[in-house]
């Protein structure tokens, strides 16, 4: 995997950064989407053209994958692959949040090669290479080492929820962050000790940020217990956990088990975040 291409991530990434600030706190044109998918704006579009016209005139021999472009059934026969959120956030996005964040990352087959996670608003960028570290504004980064009891985790109330815990709910302090992608840089630069769903989640949302967390030295599984594989066919994880190697082992010893479900039998989550 040559380093020019997270190189073209990062540059990408600052320019969708600068596209979509150009539309917020400034009320963007916003609609929802089909099927309950959740809302859309005209920033998400304009991230996402200027995305595709960048990247594919650069590598016109890779496959895409966003969740603003219809769905290519070619880029499951590309060797690599462009998986991309224009806007991961887009709810806190329209309410003049700054949490939102570009998620932008690589595959080579059905595993990340390189990813970059952007908030634009903030000033921060997280980079990682398959082979490489993972980076905050260029400086290294790596996760908490804090244990089971106590435990900060970034996940939504539903996660909480006593039917996915053998007897009742751990003592974890749950925190929660817009972008999906964003809780994941989170938690590998130690901020937050976890990052939790219990929930399907949309490849976009989660390839970026979950090399970004592979890298500085956490663990990142589905439900099951199994290591994510990207560009699927139906492109969804199986939920996610994520954190330093023994708590993950922890929180999924304590949560009720699942067994791998294959993309075809997940429900989908809204597409919006």
């Amino acid at each position: 995997m040559p380093a020019s291409d997270l190189a073209l991530l990062e540059q990408a990434a600052h320019e969708a950064g600068e596209i979509a600030l150009r539309y917020w706190r400034r009320e963007p044109r916003l609609w929802d989407k089909d099927g309950g998918a959740g809302p859309v704006t005209e920033a998400d579009l304009a991230v996402n053209e200027h995305l595709e016209r960048l990247l594919r005139s650069a590598r016109p021999d890779y496959g895409w994958l966003s969740e603003e472009s219809t769905d290519d059934p070619a880029r499951l026969e590309a060797e690599y692959c462009f998986i991309i959120d224009p806007i991961d956030g887009t709810r806190a996005f329209i309410d003049g949040q700054t949490g939102f964040s570009n998620a932008l990352a690589l595959a080579r087959g059905d595993q990340v090669v390189a990813g970059v996670v952007h908030l634009p608003a903030m000033g921060i960028t997280y980079t990682a290479l398959a082979e490489g570290p993972a980076l905050r504004n260029g400086q290294p980064i790596a996760p908490s080492a804090h244990s089971f009891e106590g435990a900060h985790v970034l996940t939504g109330k539903p996660s909480l929820d006593p039917v996915h815990w053998r007897g009742i709910t751990p003592p974890l302090k749950r925190g929660f962050r817009p972008s999906l992608a964003w809780r994941l840089c989170l938690v590998a630069e130690g901020q937050f000790d976890a990052a939790l769903s219990t929930r399907p989640a949309w490849e976009w949302d989660v390839a970026a940020g979950s090399l970004v967390a592979a890298r500085a030295g956490c663990t990142v599984s589905e439900l099951s217990g199994t290591p994510m594989h990207f560009n699927a066919a139906r492109p969804l994880t199986d939920g996610l956990v994520v954190a330093a190697p023994a708590l993950h082992d922890q929180l999924l010893a304590a949560m009720t088990p699942r067994k791998g479900r294959s993309g075809s039998q997940l429900d989908a989550p809204p597409h919006g975040s």
